[in-house]
């Protein structure tokens, strides 16, 4: 059984087998469908629903056929591009199948089909005597054992942890692995407004595009082949020409990343006091250094521009978090909840018995990985910072781990994992440069120069001559004399000799006396201690989260959708302006006529030359199927109130009937902190009309292929089913 609920707004992501006991919530706002349906994971619309490993996409056609963001599909983009063809500014239209692109190493689309409640089989029959080490330890080794069971059949599965290990759930999908570009539009339209516009309202952003799904003749998943054939799913998207209104209810189903609503109020504290102002810190000096490389370089600014891209909307996003947090009163209200829940607590003598100990326990832990923060950050920045430092480290992380037995091995370096270390370090050449690797590489060299006395790396300074006290000008004359002699003295940078390292021994890597990897070796003891304290910390957590977690659900007496954690979920509110700022409302929908209002021909506001010349022939009285006609235009995004946040990226918006309206892309400044604290009034999310896309197909940029191919798929098909008035709808989700 999950958690029962209070309906706060439109607050929640949902698990799918939760929305068909929000049925009174939905038919209040107008839901005629059948609930139910939403918990079946191999039916309508769910059944089309896919994750692209960070993003969401969904199918449109019977032929495999994905629809997502067009920033999610950067990488594919980057990876197809050279100097000389520039699929990131000038986007890319296959017209043939045989024209699409592969879109990469490590590129994958997963279907999920099950959703197993596995708490028993994860958490069950623990000695309360166990130290916790020894609980960490055996919920790993259950874990493991379940996910390799389970894969038995060749899915690829994960158990997931819900409501902070108070419930364990077993998601088994099918992985797709040959995944080729189809279409995305020019920059000028899937990033029109560009970091100006980031996390803003009004938008208008093209962020769409579209691959395709390929398998074996056999219908089985495959690595890429020309003899390879278009995927054929069971459930795709009716695509709606027929749009949506202000006060229209919405879904949108995706996998949401992660959320921070049940947290405690000191991990809250501490993301707003340290993590949040470190991380602005340091994206803001990095996109100094790579702007400064990337205007030097073409070659470079193509490399870098997925980091950059990345970079900025970390940073944004983080900046909105960091002043919802403080400006906004998030934190001041977590620790007013938290307050309630420990005077709810102490007004019960059972519940004192029962939870009394558990908040102290968890700050005490909190304050614990506080104490060596500096240096794990650093060492972490060190490894993001430098490619050919976390090559390194990979490579050599998985010399030590594979001659171990399977299931002894760390996850992420299990041989399920084996197939994407070596994708990511082949797809890992189209980024790799080493002017901008020695650059981030000496900038992150001096965060370490610069640590507290209790948390230097020892070996890293033992290597590059640092110590505590030292002078700016003569750490920066040691790390300028320590990079230049990691560079010349290691091959990481060559494609053939890091996939070459693959399947070499520790003792192998050494004796190539590769400085990198040299370094990696230096650096592993202290990770590996880190590592063991974090395992440590994380066996207390498994003892004391689901304790706090069913006391805050006890205390709440209903309905709670868990934190978002990477899985499928399903949110719904309405198409709806907001009173974002005193004297400042935003309305829902923008036009065509913002595009041309916000053009400049430069920058951020560079509209294509054929998307200006399609908008003055609407204007001069050519006929379009996807005129609004209550807003005399062609609508290119809108807000609603639905509950998302990173990972949502490429959600279909579906409307009452299941048709996909739109796809959700963004959501706004004002209201980014809602990771950590839902605001039902200031709360909205930003999606692209549906009706742009098409126009834009249609118009713009002559996709006429798929322009008939989504159509003549958006047949009856389609949709959300009525409720049935005998019997009760199947559901996939597990015990």
């Amino acid at each position: 059984m999950l958690p029962a609920a209070v309906l706060l707004a439109d607050e929640g992501m949902w698990m799918p087998q939760q929305i068909p006991e929000l049925a009174s919530k939905l038919k209040a706002l107008g839901f005629r469908g059948d609930p139910k349906t939403f918990a079946d994971l191999t039916g309508q619309p769910m059944g089309a629903i896919v994750s692209l490993g960070g993003c969401t996409a969904s199918f449109v056609s019977p032929d495999g056929l994905i629809v997502t963001n067009h920033h999610c599909a950067t990488g594919g983009l980057q990876f197809n591009s050279t100097p000389q063809r520039n699929l990131l500014k000038d986007g890319y239209l296959a017209k043939t199948r045989e024209e699409e692109l592969p879109n990469g190493p490590g590129s994958r689309v997963f279907v999920t089909t099950s959703v197993t409640d596995v708490t028993g089989s994860i958490t069950g029959n623990i000695d309360p005597k166990a130290t916790d080490r020894e609980r960490y330890d055996l919920i790993d080794r259950r874990t493991k054992q379940r996910i390799a069971e389970c894969e038995k059949n060749g899915q690829r599965c994960n158990v997931a942890s819900f409501f902070d290990g108070l419930k364990y759930f077993e998601i088994a999908q099918m992985e797709i692995k040959d995944v080729r570009l189809v279409y995305a539009p020019a920059e000028g339209i899937g990033v029109f407004g560009g970091e100006t516009d980031n996390w803003r309202w009004p938008r208008h952003t093209g962020d769409w595009s579209f691959l395709r799904a390929y398998v074996g003749k056999d219908g089985k998943t495959a690595t890429f082949s020309k003899d390879n054939v278009p995927f054929k799913p069971k459930h795709w998207l009716k695509v709606s020409t027929e749009g949506i209104k202000p006060g229209d209810l919405v879904f949108v189903t995706g996998y949401p990343g992660r959320t921070q609503r049940h947290q405690t109020y000191a991990e809250v504290k501490e993301t707003t006091e340290w993590r949040f102002p470190r991380a602005i810190r340091l994206a803001e000096e990095q996109l100094v250094l790579l702007d400064q490389l990337s205007k030097q370089d073409k070659t470079i600014a193509l490399r870098v521009a997925g980091r950059v891209q990345g970079l900025n909307n970390t940073l944004t996003n983080q900046k909105g978090m960091l002043e919802g947090l403080e400006k906004g009163g998030s934190l001041a209200r977590k620790k007013a909840l938290e307050d309630a829940l420990e005077s709810w607590i102490a007004a019960d003598s059972a519940r004192r018995k029962k939870y009394g100990d558990v908040l102290p326990a968890l700050r005490a832990l909190q304050a614990e990985s506080e104490r060596t923060r500096e240096q794990t950050a650093t060492l972490t920045t060190l490894a993001t910072a430098s490619s050919y430092l976390g090559a390194a480290q990979a490579l050599y992380r998985l010399s030590v781990e594979r001659p171990k037995a399977d299931i002894d091995r760390d996850a992420g370096f299990q041989q399920r994992d084996w197939v994407r270390i070596r994708d990511g370090q082949d797809r890992l050449q189209r980024t790799m440069d080493v002017t901008v690797d020695r650059a981030l590489l000496r900038w992150a060299l001096g965060l370490a120069a610069a640590l507290p006395a209790g948390q230097r790396i020892e070996a890293l300074d033992q290597a590059a001559g640092l110590k505590p006290g030292l002078s700016k000008s003569d750490a920066t004359s040691a790390i300028d004399a320590y990079v230049q002699a990691l560079f010349a003295g290691t091959k990481l940078g060559d494609r053939d000799f890091r996939m070459g390292l693959l399947e070499k021994s520790t003792g192998d890597l050494l004796a190539t006396k590769d400085s990198f990897l040299l370094l990696a070796a230096a650096l592993e003891p202290t990770e590996r201690e880190n590592r063991e304290a974090a395992k440590n910390r994380a066996g207390a957590r498994a003892r004391l989260a689901p304790l706090y977690m069913e006391a805050m659900l006890a205390q709440s007496g209903g309905l709670v959708a868990p934190d978002a954690n990477g899985t499928l979920r399903v949110t719904y509110g309405q198409v709806k302006g907001v009173d974002a700022k005193d004297g400042l409302y935003y309305k829902p929908q923008t036009t065509l006529a913002g595009i041309v209002q916000k053009h400049t021909g430069e920058g951020d506001f560079n509209a294509p030359k054929a998307q200006l010349d399609a908008i003055r022939a609407l204007r001069a009285g050519k006929k379009t199927p996807y005129l609004e006609s209550a807003l005399g235009d062609v609508p290119v995004n809108f807000l609603s109130t639905v509950d998302t946040t990173g990972g949502n990226s490429g959600s279909p918006t579906l409307n009452a009937r299941g048709e996909l309206v739109g796809l959700l892309f963004d959501g706004t400044y004002e209201s980014v902190a809602s990771n950590f604290l839902f605001d039902p009034l200031i709360t909205r999310s930003i999606h692209v009309d549906a009706r742009y896309m098409l126009w834009n197909m249609a118009e713009v940029d002559g996709a006429s292929n798929l322009l008939e191919e989504i159509l003549s798929a958006s047949g009856p098909s389609a949709g959300i089913p009525a409720p049935r008035k005998t019997g009760a709808t199947p559901v996939a989700r597990g015990n």
